[in-house]
């Protein structure tokens, strides 16, 4: 039975659901993956355009909260900021939780109105994404 991986953030938009695009890509056949959110902010349309530049479809994707995902039982919960690491809820059974924070690309490109600079921003968090997910193993061996 693969391991349960979620990767969680405030509203699930972004950075987790990069996270877990570049995660069911690279890895799902190793693992299971997940993503959710504290609360439900809607998928972030410049997200969705610079993932699809590396071949990852999140069109498809949802916001959602982990009372969306059910009864899943994880065995890792990677908070993917510091705000979901702080408010990260208790999981039942043995889930571990590991903090590996991202900067917020929303938050980067605040009062930017050049495209090319905002979605600079995007492709640097979404490249320290992939990179992250490329080594996950080494986290769930720590």
């Amino acid at each position: 039975m693969k391991k349960k991986i979620l990767f969680l953030c405030p509203g699930n938009s972004c950075r987790s659901q990069m996270a877990e695009g570049f995660a069911k890509k690279l890895k799902g056949s190793m693992f299971d993956f997940y993503s959710a959110g504290i609360e439900k902010h809607g998928m972030n349309k410049r997200a969705i355009n610079v993932m699809k530049e590396c071949d990852v479809d999140l069109a498809t994707h949802y916001s959602k909260t982990l009372d969306d995902l059910g009864e899943v039982h994880f065995d890792f919960v990677f908070t993917v900021c510091g705000h979901a690491f702080e408010s990260c809820p208790l999981f039942p059974g043995s889930a571990r939780v590991i903090h590996v924070g991202f900067d917020d690309p929303p938050k980067l490109a605040l009062g930017l109105t050049n495209e090319e600079e905002i979605l600079s921003h995007y492709r640097r968090v979404r490249d320290e994404i992939k990179n992250f997910v490329n080594n996950l193993e080494k986290y769930l061996e720590a």
